[in-house]
């Protein structure tokens, strides 16, 4: 029984999840109707560290795309004026989905 147990809250915790999404106000500019987004999958740690053309870095963990950032996300909804950024993120037990959506003209 307390095999089974054990079994049950393992998966359970191996399975369980968060998910956050928060938003910024960037700009002044119109809200506009395209959106973009730029998805990232990290491994034991999080993308949170500002690096070159303003895409986020890893930083102690490894990370599947290593163009994730508002510039992508941006540049895939054919975005020229960025007005709000969200970022959503998944957290697992041993790694994290992260997804930046960027609205404007």
């Amino acid at each position: 029984m307390i095999k089974k147990i054990l079994i049950f809250v393992s998966l359970a915790a191996i399975f369980a999840s968060c998910s956050v999404t928060v938003p910024y106000a960037v700009t002044n500019n119109k809200i506009g109707n395209k959106v973009g987004t730029s998805e990232t999958v990290c491994v034991f740690g999080a993308p949170i560290a500002p690096g070159p053309g303003g895409n986020l870095v890893a930083t102690g963990s490894l990370v599947m795309n290593g163009n994730y950032g508002i510039e992508e996300a941006a540049k895939n909804g054919g975005i020229t004026k960025i007005a709000t950024v969200d970022v959503k993120f998944n957290t697992f037990l041993f790694f994290s989905k992260y997804k930046i959506i960027v609205t404007g003209e």
